[in-house]
């Protein structure tokens, strides 16, 4: 596969990061020189965890993966700013169904907008993953459910105990 010596953003919440957020990562590392994981807040969102527990939870799924040329970053407001202000253009967004599209369809056009230097790719998860969501991950944790096939090892205590304190 060719490498091409772009830095890419990968936005998302992350709330919590799952296996499909890692297979994405994993695979942009292969393609791009570097990527950087932006975490973000969506202001139609209601988080479980603060924007330091999920950088903290993408740090630790990064060093223990090994992952070269991966660095986590937060930011608060338009993704377009962010890009603009660190000169970069491309973004990295999963589609894990037809439900996924019309969210990132209604987005790109609205950034695009913003910034028509931007230019945004798509990757689809690994099958394995295509139906996963920190939503459901949420939802089985909240019920004492095993997480442990949905979410990497390294932060599964982590994820546990924030539901823990949340009873």
């Amino acid at each position: 596969m060719k490498k091409y010596n772009f830095t890419v953003v990968y936005p998302g919440s992350f709330d919590p990061p799952t296996n499909g957020h890692l297979d994405l990562i994993t695979r942009a590392i292969k393609m791009f020189k570097k990527v950087i994981v932006l975490v973000t807040n969506n202001t139609f969102k209601k988080y479980t965890f603060s924007v330091e527990e999920r950088v903290d939870m993408l740090n630790l799924v990064i060093k223990k993966n090994k992952l070269q040329n991966v660095k986590v970053e937060k930011h608060n407001g338009l993704l377009v700013d962010y890009l603009k202000k660190n000169n970069i253009n491309i973004v990295l967004r999963g589609l894990r169904a037809v439900s996924d599209f019309e969210y990132e369809f209604q987005m790109v056009l609205t950034n695009r907008k913003m910034f028509p230097q931007m230019e945004t790719i798509y990757l689809m998860p690994d099958i394995k993953w295509i139906y996963l969501s920190s939503s459901l991950v949420k939802e089985i944790s909240k019920f004492g459910g095993d997480i442990s096939c949905f979410v990497p090892k390294v932060i599964i205590s982590i994820i546990k105990q924030k539901f823990e304190k949340l009873k």
